[in-house]
């Protein structure tokens, strides 16, 4: 997919690893729609930056939980720049102020997490999929998480919501070809959660083979590759992680 004139939709696309994908498809060329939760001033920022390369950015606010964000998010991406041809669904939950354990089990933060993290990402596909086949081949890029593979007992509802996305992510391939390749990206460690030790993050990154941690933009260079250069890869998911998935 030649990027120069097309239409992205990034959800989470104010900070980190959002920010650092609308960035990189900007770079490529892509017109940018900045999706956000809470993070106005921010999002802003983003659309100022991705002016300064060129192309064009807009917002759109929604709570990912919401059914009724999800036509909407869709609609208005698509009103902004008149057309729709990539959607990144990038946004998630990843508690760390919480337990996420079977010992904590509690029913509205698990349908929280799940709704936002897995079922969101299908209802966005769903809305946005006349409009990614509408101009040719259009490209779905979903970021899942190697703990969908490795999970961890101290986030259940976050791994099990990947794992789920990484199973809709190769169905949905199948289902949409081939007017709209579906495709996954599984970061390791892109970026630390801000609570989080010198001593743990030293502990983690021990645990991966490449003995350091990756970056945002590591993670955002392989989004481009499979919506600029993957024209013949559908249903895969690649880790970006280090090797830590094979550790």
């Amino acid at each position: 997919m030649e990027l120069a004139g097309k239409v992205a939709l990034v959800t989470g696309g104010a900070k980190r690893v959002g920010r650092a994908i609308v960035l990189e498809l900007a770079r490529g060329g892509c017109d940018v729609v900045i999706h956000y939760r809470r993070s106005a001033a921010e999002a802003q920022d983003v659309v100022a930056e991705v002016e300064a390369l060129g192309r064009r950015g807009a917002t759109v606010a929604g709570e990912l939980s919401d059914p009724a964000s999800w036509p909407a998010i869709v609609s208005e991406g698509v009103r902004s720049f008149g057309r729709l041809d990539i959607l990144v669904n990038n946004a998630s939950i990843f508690l760390t102020d919480k337990p996420d354990t079977l010992a904590e089990f509690d029913v509205a933060t698990w349908d929280n997490i799940l709704r936002t993290n897995l079922t969101a990402p299908v209802g966005l596909c769903r809305h946005a999929f006349p409009h990614l086949s509408a101009h040719g081949v259009g490209k779905i890029v979903n970021l899942c998480d190697i703990s969908a593979e490795r999970p961890w007992a101290s986030h259940l509802a976050y791994c099990a919501s990947k794992a789920a996305l990484v199973a809709v992510t190769k169905a949905l391939a199948k289902a949409l070809a081939p007017t709209v390749l579906v495709n996954g990206v599984s970061p390791g460690i892109a970026e630390f959660p801000d609570s989080y030790s010198q001593e743990l993050r030293e502990k983690l990154i021990a645990k991966v083979p490449l003995r350091r941690a990756g970056t945002p933009k590591d993670v955002a260079r392989v989004v481009r590759f499979l919506v600029e250069s993957g024209d013949y890869v559908t249903g895969q998911v690649v880790c970006v992680d280090g090797g830590r998935s094979l550790a």
